[in-house]
């Protein structure tokens, strides 16, 4: 097996594992009947993203991108069925779910029907990819400013921030390999953000337990 193989399966098999943090929430919505806590936006924005790289997948006529991103749109899908079954605000649900496949029917048409085949099609496309995942690894930086100024990272999923850690570095190894920026830029930030993530956990959960765990008396 060379090098390209085994990152090809290490980007499978992280990939396959961070989709599958999903899971815990899919246990909590059956077993409280309920969808309390739990945001519904993420898994809609991945699953979009998760089809766009299917389509590059798809174009680029690579393997590993189709496969990982096949698994990981049918949990979305998953997941958002479940949802739409608990939610209390099914309206507001599907009335964004409707609106997200409306972007995916209006991205397709725009890209089978107004860009030529080829490198045009292939390079537009990578590059709204990238830019819908890098905004999706950005955009939580905003709550880890909330956790720095109060100390609590009870909100961070200690197993999903690993997860994300391995699939972003295996997925910059591959693209490196194939020399496809598409794939390297993208997910660059995932490393960062799991890096400083991993920071916290390791700050405050320190702190935490230098801490008396008495209360003092009051006098």
């Amino acid at each position: 097996m060379d090098l390209l193989q085994l990152l090809s399966w290490a980007c499978i098999v992280f990939t396959v594992g961070m989709f599958s943090t999903g899971l815990s929430d899919l246990k909590k919505m059956r077993e409280s009947k309920s969808t309390e806590n739990i945001q519904f936006l993420p898994f809609l924005t991945t699953c979009l993203n998760n089809l766009g790289w299917l389509y590059y997948g798809i174009l680029k006529k690579d393997q590993t991108i189709t496969l990982v991103n096949v698994i990981g749109a049918c949990l979305q899908v998953v997941y958002i069925i479940m949802y739409l079954k608990y939610t209390n605000q099914k309206r507001l649900v599907m009335s964004e779910t409707l609106a997200a496949g409306m972007v995916l029917v209006g991205g397709w048409f725009y890209f089978s029907m107004f860009l030529p085949e080829g490198e045009t099609r292939l390079s537009q496309l990578g590059l709204t990819c990238s830019v819908v995942t890098v905004s999706m690894y950005l955009s939580p930086l905003t709550d880890l400013v909330k956790i720095v100024r109060s100390g609590d990272v009870q909100c961070l999923s200690f197993p999903l921030t690993v997860a994300t850690f391995f699939t972003s570095t295996s997925w910059v190894l591959y693209g490196l390999q194939l020399n496809d920026n598409y794939i390297v830029v993208p997910n660059t930030p995932g490393i960062f953000t799991s890096l400083l993530r991993l920071y916290l956990f390791w700050k405050f959960a320190s702190v935490k337990q230098s801490s008396p765990s008495y209360k003092s008396m009051q006098i």
